[in-house]
Parts: C-alpha cells; sequence; structure tokens
C-alpha cells in the first residue's frame, strides 16, 4: 500500500512540474478518494433535485454511481453493471463541480499523465490497481478483514470515537489549508464555515451560495467581497439593505479576516518553514478557541497540527536535498529589492509550493472503509457542532413532495383558495337574520286562521294590499310583523329614526307611505290607496280563503323571517 502510494505521488509531482499542460492554474489542488466521493453526492443530490425536485440521494444509489462512474472513467469494462439513471447530467456535474473548485480527481491526473507521455515505464500504474485503490479494495486484503472480526468493547468503541474525532479535526485543519491555498474550493470552506461557531448557519451559507451562482463566483470570493464592500462604505460602495448576507455580516466579517490573517502570514514570513509551523499554530489556537483542555476535540486538533508541522519539515528538507544535488554550487538568482512585494512575490510562492506538496500527501491516503460514517454521520458531527457537507449545500426551503404536482392540480387548488377566501371574505349587516339563505328556518310557520286574526278599526289593514305594494312597505318600512295591525305599524312609522336623518317619514294612517328624499321619491307616485269596506272582518276572511285557492300569490305575500324581530325592537 505505501509503495503505491508513493507511485501515485510521484504522478501528482509529475503534474505539478508540468502544471500549464493540466489545468490554468498553480494552485490547483489534487481531490482524493473521499473528497471525489463526497463531491459525487453532491452532484447526485443536485441532479436528483432538478428531475425530482428534492436535494437528496440514498446511500446505495450513490455507492452503485461511484462503481460505475469509476469504471467508466478508467476506460474499464462495465458490461454487467446497470448504467445510472440520469448519468450524462450526473457526470457533467460531477466535472463541472471540480471545474468550478479549480481541482482535478486522482484518474484524471492520472490520465493527463499517461496522455502527455510523463511518466517512465518503471513507475507505471495499471487502471485496475489504481481502481482497487481508489474503491478501497486495496486496503481491505491488506488488513485481511482483522477488524471486522475483532469483537465490539466499551475500550475499542471509545477507541472508534477518538478516531472519528481525529478525522474531523485534520479535515479542519487541511481544509483551512486548502482553502489558504485554492480560494475556489468550495467543500473545503463548507467544512469550516461555521468552525468553530461564529453564527453561519445552514441559512448563511445558502445566502452565500445562491449569491455566488448569481455572481458567478466561488463562495469564499463572495463573502470576501460582500465584507470588503461593507467596510469600505459609502453610496457607491454600500451593499443594499435587502441583502440577505446582511444578517451575517458580523460572522463573515470575522472569517474572511481571518483568512486575510493567514494569508499575511504567508506574504511577510520570508523561510516557508517557519511560515508552515506559524500558520497551523494559529490554526490550532483558532479551532480550540472556547473549549476546555480536556476536550477530545482540541487533543485531537493538537496532535494533528504536531503530525503536519513535522511533514513541512520533512518536506522542506527533502526539497532542499533534491535542491542541493540538482545544483552547480551556484546559487539561485532571487528577487531584485526593489521589486513591488517582493516577499510575496518569492518567500510567499514557496510557502504556498509547500502546503500544496502536503496536501497532495493527504490527497493520496487511503480512503474511508466506512462510507455511511464519512457521507452520513450527522450525530457525531451534530454533537462536535459541525454541519455535515450534504445539510450545508441543502436549501432550508424543501418540497414535501417527491416531485413537484402537475400543473392543472396546482391550478385547481389556487382557485379553490380563491372561492373560500371570498366566502370568507363577504360580510352580512346586522339584519343578517332577514337574508334568503335563512328562510328555512320560517318553513314549519304557517299564518294564522281567519279566526285568528285580531280584528281591526282601522281601515286598509296590511294584509289587503297587493302583492307588490305589500313588498315595497315590507322593504321599506323595515320588515314589518305580519300580524302587527295597521295602527300599530302607523306609529312605528311615524317615529324618527335619527334626529339628524335626512329620511322623511309620513304616516300610514294619513294614507301615504315612508319616503326617502333622494332614493324614493316615485314610491308615492304608484302607490295606491287601499279600497275600504264597512265590514272589515268579512274581507279579511274573503282574503284570507283566497289565499288558500291560490298558493302561488299566497307566497308572494308570505314575509320573509325576522320582521317580528325588528318591529319589536322598534316597539321598544
Amino acid at each position: 500500500m505505501i509503495a503505491f502510494q508513493q507511485q501515485i505521488l510521484n504522478l501528482i509531482k509529475c503534474f505539478r512540474r508540468q502544471w500549464p499542460l493540466f489545468s490554468n492554474s498553480e494552485r490547483t489542488t489534487v481531490c482524493g478518494a473521499d473528497c471525489m466521493l463526497m463531491v459525487l453526492q453532491l452532484s447526485m443530490a443536485e441532479v436528483n433535485k432538478q428531475h425530482h425536485g428534492d436535494f437528496t440521494v440514498s446511500l446505495s444509489d450513490v455507492l452503485e454511481t461511484w462503481k460505475y462512474l469509476l469504471h467508466d472513467k478508467l476506460g474499464l469494462s462495465y458490461e454487467n453493471m446497470k448504467e445510472p439513471e440520469n448519468y450524462a447530467d450526473l457526470k457533467k456535474t460531477y466535472h463541472a463541480f471540480l471545474a468550478r473548485s479549480n481541482m482535478l480527481d486522482l484518474i484524471d491526473v492520472f490520465q493527463k499523465c499517461y496522455g502527455l507521455g510523463l511518466v517512465s515505464e518503471d513507475e507505471s500504474i495499471a487502471p485496475v490497481q489504481l481502481l482497487e485503490f481508489i474503491s478501497g479494495i486495496m486496503n481491505v486484503q491488506e488488513n485481511n478483514g482483522s477488524v471486522l472480526s475483532t469483537p465490539s468493547t466499551p475500550v475499542k468503541r471509545q477507541g472508534q470515537e477518538n478516531v472519528k474525532v481525529t478525522i474531523l479535526a485534520k479535515k479542519c485543519v487541511c481544509s483551512y489549508l486548502s482553502l489558504l491555498v485554492n480560494s475556489k474550493d468550495d467543500l473545503a470552506l463548507a467544512h469550516i464555515l461555521n468552525v468553530p461557531d461564529r453564527g453561519l448557519d445552514r441559512e448563511a451559507f445558502t445566502n452565500l451560495k445562491h449569491a455566488s451562482q448569481k455572481r458567478k463566483m466561488s463562495i469564499f470570493l463572495m463573502a470576501t467581497s460582500f465584507i470588503r464592500t461593507v467596510e469600505l462604505g459609502g453610496r457607491g460602495c454600500a451593499s443594499s439593505s435587502f441583502d440577505p448576507l446582511k444578517a451575517h455580516v458580523k460572522g463573515l466579517s470575522n472569517f474572511v479576516n481571518f483568512i486575510d490573517k493567514l494569508q499575511e502570514i504567508v506574504g511577510e514570513v520570508l523561510n516557508p518553514r517557519i511560515a508552515g509551523g506559524r500558520i497551523l499554530s494559529t490554526v490550532k489556537m483558532h479551532l480550540i478557541k472556547g473549549r476546555s483542555n480536556g476536550d477530545p476535540f482540541c487533543q485531537a486538533v493538537e496532535e494533528v497540527v504536531q503530525d503536519l508541522d513535522l511533514k513541512i519539515k520533512n518536506i522542506i528538507d527533502s526539497q532542499h536535498d533534491v535542491l542541493t544535488a540538482s545544483t552547480t554550487g551556484v546559487s539561485p538568482a532571487r528577487p531584485k529589492l526593489h521589486s513591488v512585494n517582493h516577499d510575496t512575490v518569492y518567500c510567499g510562492r514557496d510557502t504556498v509550493k509547500v502546503l500544496l506538496v502536503l496536501l497532495d500527501e493527504e490527497a493520496v491516503n487511503p480512503p474511508t472503509q466506512n462510507k455511511a460514517e464519512l457521507l452520513y454521520d450527522d450525530e457525531s458531527l451534530n454533537l462536535l457542532g459541525v454541519t455535515p457537507v450534504l445539510t450545508l449545500f441543502r436549501s432550508p426551503a424543501q418540497s414535501n413532495g417527491s416531485s413537484p404536482k402537475p400543473l392543472r392540480q396546482r391550478i385547481q387548488k389556487s382557485m379553490d383558495e380563491k372561492k373560500i377566501k371570498l366566502k370568507q371574505s363577504s360580510i352580512k349587516s346586522q339584519f343578517a337574520c332577514t337574508y334568503k339563505n335563512e328562510l328555512n328556518e320560517t318553513k314549519g310557520q304557517h299564518f294564522l286562521s281567519s279566526n285568528q286574526i285580531p280584528t281591526c278599526i282601522h281601515p286598509a289593514p296590511k294584509q289587503l294590499l297587493k302583492a307588490g305594494y305589500l313588498t315595497v312597505l315590507g322593504t321599506i318600512s323595515e320588515n314589518v310583523h305580519p300580524t302587527r295591525s295597521y295602527t300599530e305599524t302607523g306609529k312605528l312609522s311615524c317615529q324618527p329614526r335619527n334626529k339628524d336623518s335626512k329620511n322623511e317619514q309620513m304616516d300610514l294612517n294619513n294614507d301615504k307611505v315612508i319616503c326617502d328624499k333622494e332614493s324614493e321619491p316615485s314610491l308615492q307616485k304608484n302607490a295606491k290607496k287601499p279600497k275600504t269596506s264597512k265590514n272589515p272582518q268579512k274581507e279579511l276572511d274573503s282574503k284570507v280563503g283566497g289565499k288558500r285557492q291560490h298558493s302561488k300569490t299566497s307566497s308572494k305575500n308570505k314575509l320573509i323571517a325576522g320582521q317580528g324581530k325588528l318591529t319589536h325592537f322598534f316597539r321598544l
């Protein structure tokens, strides 16, 4: 395994020597096996969101697609494997993410080195060997299943938890170094944006991601641009008050200023060995800030920093030995003293090269055996205050269904909601009891018989009026009860509604109807005086009998509910 890792590392060294043939930037970072798998997971989730509406993916689908992708990129046979759904879009999204983050995976480095003929025959690597290394088969064969055969004990479980914490601490430190070298690495930024806690949760990351996609730049460059705009101030430079990033100014400013502090160390310290040690020390103090000394994360960070510092020393020593063996005793030309920012031009570049070699060595480490813990171990990360990467890249607002509903159903639902709102918004007046929807309350009510109707000494009782005029009187006189006598209605009509009212009311005893000045002047002309009789009781009986014979005419004379209540109200 170690010998094969060295062979892969030699491939990466060939890439570093001939980097203009591979990419447009000298600071392009190499994506290891675990990083490749995480990028594939995010790419599959993005494709699922485009086709099904949900930014999620199952572990089984990721592993199946992972196996198919490795065979496809290495040019190996995959006839017995089924092509994953939307594989063309998935592969395109995967390579677009790497290109956007200024990264190359191990297979890309392998293919380009062999395509350009930069590898000798002695250091040649077979595609099958690279497949076994990236997929973890080679590591499993060397372990020979010893981990699976060992029984689980409390001591072993505690050791496994410590290993998880150490892996997380190493990932955080290396992510800071990777972002320092490659500012376009969005995956590294996702690991450390809120480590330690800066108050930058999922909402902050989502706002940053959307703003970066709109501006077509990396997430870190978007955060830096926003903070610089806020710090400069002024009318022309001030950010919009509706910018969602306004709520995260404090946390973003803390993060950007810390990266600026690391960049100052890279540019100001002449010796790469000292610069590397100071950078690691600064990152360590930043990560353990606010934690107790007995915290497992603090202990893991200290161990990781010591190990990386030793590796930096070995890298510089090996480069010095190679440089001494290849030179002829003449020192290399140093930049002139009058050159602008000569420290960054010369010393800063050497420090960046050392950090790139350090990250390359981490990229050739064996992959994690437990893929579920790598991709979906939310509980362990949440205990340490770290949000999983898949959760960060998923927007907070998500749809409940697996796919959006058809357009026809959505339109029908919106129309139904509008109808409900219209029904709820209709406001009835204070005389709502007189509306037609309440006529069912009077189904059991009937007119009184002739012997129950009280005799009236006044002429022209209300029941004797024609149906057309009865409706007018009922409407104008505020729905008078049918059993009241004409005298009572006349008295009620003479009472004014309000002292300042502009309506003029007349007494029915004087054979006039109630009239409004503005709206009902024509009723006086059309109103006819009812004929009187010497024997009103007989006339009443004959009218009541006529009603029973003509049901259609009587239905018109029937008064609606509520008139009795209003009459009783006006009597009081």
